[in-house]
């Protein structure tokens, strides 16, 4: 019976991509050229396998351990679990501001494209949106559900298969290619100008989220042989995908002139007009801004609950503990509200969107980066701390195997926090010194922030009911 109820292979690579697959990137990697043929393979190399690897090892083992906070906590205790915890949760802060601003650029091109570039018009938005998602996710999970589940068919599925068709046709067709011609040379990014491999970072984002997935290992068939199988196969599908939607935007749009923020919608309109369906703008373009609103949807709620969890634990006081009568942590969600709305007045200070989209994205990096940092020492902690734990899943070629995957990937991370700090020279972010202030404060205050918390937190801060639950 209970192998009736083993999730099949497919089902494994669905969800998997699942948690990765998005259009909003596709300008990103499209500003890349060639280059991202190699930044793809490397990073899926690099940093999709080990953290996929690691994640089903540690997820097989304490299935019930709470994900990456519990694994955390296992092997390195209670501060830098609360540490790589709050990173989840601040790291949204930017992110949620990278996908407003999508949101801000779909809608521009329902009325006026011309406001896809208007740094004023994306700022407000960005936080008229926001609130409002807040507001309706206030009624709790269910209704947080429905609209990211809306999100996902209507601004995602459907707008990516119709820049993969339609960029198909384009190619095929008698069209103007904006695009150099193929070179391994030109595959190779140039390494001489190390300050644009901050797009590199960028890159291996893509990937972020696998972890999450996870979770499912224990609940597959089979697990030893299909779960990294199944990571394979998404893997592979996901770079074909990236790549395939990427190439469609630079095809139709010089490097030079992509929108990091409106670039899917440049493309459909350079699509659209060419097939003479111009009427097809603002509808792709609304629904391409549900989608990005349903991403929304998911994160207002998800992470705010995880840090209540958390908080009830001891780990924060009381004011935030606070819920409403749907569940919602509303403390939490009115604090990353007014979070985001702060972080959004960046629009307002740097010279371009294409500037403002670049820094929020590699800051939401550095602040997931410092997470993932966490989980790979934990991963090789918790195999010499817990040496007998039954693992349904191994990461193969026993110590020497996990100091391999979780070692790539721990440097890795580190490579790119590094990296991330240098201002690119093909992309324009304004002062250069502010570039790099913004990113280097952001990391300090948003690490010195927990470690404070912590080494205040008092008793009293517990709740019981956590206390029983554990």
């Amino acid at each position: 019976m209970a192998a009736a109820h083993k999730l099949k292979l497919f089902s494994l690579v669905m969800i998997t991509m699942s948690f990765m697959i998005s259009i909003r990137n596709l300008p990103m990697l499209a500003e890349t050229g060639w280059h991202q043929l190699f930044y793809m393979v490397v990073a899926g190399i690099i940093f999709l396998i080990p953290v996929g690897l690691v994640a089903a090892e540690l997820s097989t083992a304490w299935p019930s351990a709470g994900g990456v906070y519990g694994w955390i906590q296992l092997a390195l205790g209670d501060r830098w679990a609360f540490v790589a915890a709050w990173m989840l949760w601040v790291q949204m802060f930017f992110g949620m501001v990278m996908i407003g601003s999508f949101v801000a650029a779909m809608v521009a091109f329902v009325f006026d494209p011309a406001l896809a570039n208007n740094t004023l018009y994306i700022c407000v938005s960005i936080i008229v949106v926001y609130w409002a998602v807040t507001a309706l996710n206030f009624r709790g999970l269910q209704s947080a559900s429905l609209i990211s589940t809306i999100g996902l068919i209507v601004g995602v599925l459907i707008p990516f298969a119709l820049i993969l068709g339609f960029g198909v046709a384009y190619f095929m067709g008698n069209n103007p290619i904006d695009i150099q011609p193929f070179s391994w040379n030109a595959v190779l990014p140039d390494f001489s100008e190390f300050s644009n491999l901050t797009f590199f970072v960028g890159v291996i984002f893509l990937y972020a989220g696998l972890e999450v997935s996870s979770v499912h290992a224990n609940e597959v068939d089979n697990p030893r042989k299909n779960y990294p199988l199944a990571l394979v196969i998404a893997v592979v599908i996901i770079m074909c995908l990236n790549i395939l939607g990427a190439f469609s935007i630079e095809i139709a749009e010089p490097g030079d002139q992509i929108s990091l923020a409106s670039g899917i919608m440049q493309t459909f309109t350079v699509f659209f007009t060419r097939e003479g369906v111009e009427w097809l703008i603002p509808v792709v373009a609304l629904m391409s801004a549900i989608g990005a609103v349903g991403q929304l949807s998911t994160w207002v709620l998800g992470p705010s609950k995880a840090m209540l969890e958390v908080a009830k634990s001891g780990f924060m006081p009381r004011w935030w503990h606070k819920t409403n009568r749907f569940g919602a942590p509303t403390r939490f969600m009115l604090v990353q509200a007014t979070a985001v709305s702060l972080v959004a007045l960046i629009y307002v200070v740097v010279p371009s969107v294409n500037a403002g989209f670049f820094m929020v994205l590699i800051l939401t990096t550095i602040l997931y980066g410092v997470m993932y940092v966490l989980l790979f020492i934990s991963a090789i902690r918790l195999r010499y701390k817990f040496p007998d734990q039954p693992r349904v899943f191994k990461v193969p070629g026993g110590n020497i195997g996990m100091w391999i995957a979780a070692g790539t990937g721990l440097l890795t991370m580190l490579f790119c926090i590094f990296v991330s700090f240098i201002p690119p020279t093909r992309l324009a972010v304004g002062s250069p010194l502010f570039y790099s202030l913004f990113q280097i404060l952001g990391l300090v205050i948003f690490t010195m922030l927990p470690l404070i918390i912590y080494a205040n937190k008092k008793e009293s801060w517990k709740e019981e009911q956590s206390k029983q639950s554990t």
